[in-house]
């Protein structure tokens, strides 16, 4: 009888917890839907900011987002991957891999205020660049790197053992083992690793204030670089706070909602793309 309780209340406990999350998850999605869905016009998103004509638009700040997502994964995923890579398969001091993960573990609690202020000495300061999608990419690099590294490294060891002795064992080069047997199989790590950083980069506003800037004017990708650029954000953040448009920060939490949404989607269908391949 006591059993049958015990397992009764924790099969209640997990059932409640389950319902409050998704219950969370629903109430935040159907009241950011209600407040912002009434104010998200054609207009709003295809147009940039004009204050002769008293309109807002908020296209730059879409384009902004894209650009520092497209940025930052490229420069910080092969990096990420390549790190967990020879942690996994080649360093063979275990002391070192031990420093390296527990700094890497570190670096995912650090505010992400802090990135934002050693981003904006490191790379504006010291470095020269002017604030805008280059220096908020290399800010969110920092940040990033530290999540893939891990979830990848986690992924990497999951592959059994005997995988890659096979593999060896038929003759196999070590790096030709890596690419054509563990990174297939720890796919899944990887792709949840960049979901996560995309999730990030994404959300992130505190670090790209000091180092993309406050910009709503629409710019190319190329003078975005080094031009003060907002990312959507960083946009909800100004409408809210300093201009007092709250329904047009409602508007962009939608957008940003959605996007994350179709990111997610597009990075599992990509994963399972490749476990196909």
């Amino acid at each position: 009888m006591r059993r049958k309780f015990y397992n009764g209340s924790m099969k209640f406990f997990m059932y409640l917890c389950s319902f409050l999350t998704v219950a969370l998850l629903l109430f935040l999605m159907g009241y950011i839907a209600w407040r912002g869905l009434p104010h998200l016009t054609w207009q709003l998103i295809s147009t940039q900011t004009s204050h002769r004509a008293h309109t807002i638009g908020i296209l730059p700040n879409i384009l902004n987002t894209l650009y520092i997502i497209i940025i930052t994964m490229i420069i910080a995923l092969p990096i990420s991957v390549g790190a967990a890579v020879y942690l996994t398969e080649y360093a063979t001091n275990r002391k070192v891999v031990a420093i390296i993960e527990f700094a890497t573990e570190t670096l995912t609690g650090i505010p992400s205020i802090i990135f934002g202020l050693v981003g904006m000495l490191l790379f504006i300061q010291l470095m020269g660049l002017k604030s805008g999608i280059l220096a908020g990419g290399l800010t969110l690099v920092m940040m990033i790197m530290p999540t893939i590294v891990r979830t990848t490294q986690e992924s990497l060891k999951t592959v059994p053992m005997s995988y890659r002795e096979g593999a060896l064992a038929l003759g196999s080069g070590k790096w030709y083992m890596i690419r054509t047997v563990v990174l297939p199989n720890a796919i899944d790590g990887i792709v949840t690793g960049c979901i996560l950083a995309i999730g990030r980069i994404i959300g992130e506003s505190a670090a790209l204030l000091f180092t993309a800037g406050f910009g709503l004017k629409l710019n190319s990708f190329v003078k975005s670089l080094q031009s003060s650029s907002a990312t959507l954000t960083v946009a909800l953040y100004v409408y809210a706070s300093e201009q007092g448009e709250i329904d047009v920060a409602f508007a962009i939490a939608v957008i940003l909602m959605l996007l994350t949404l179709l990111i997610n989607f597009l990075a599992d269908l990509a994963g399972k793309k490749l476990r196909k391949a």
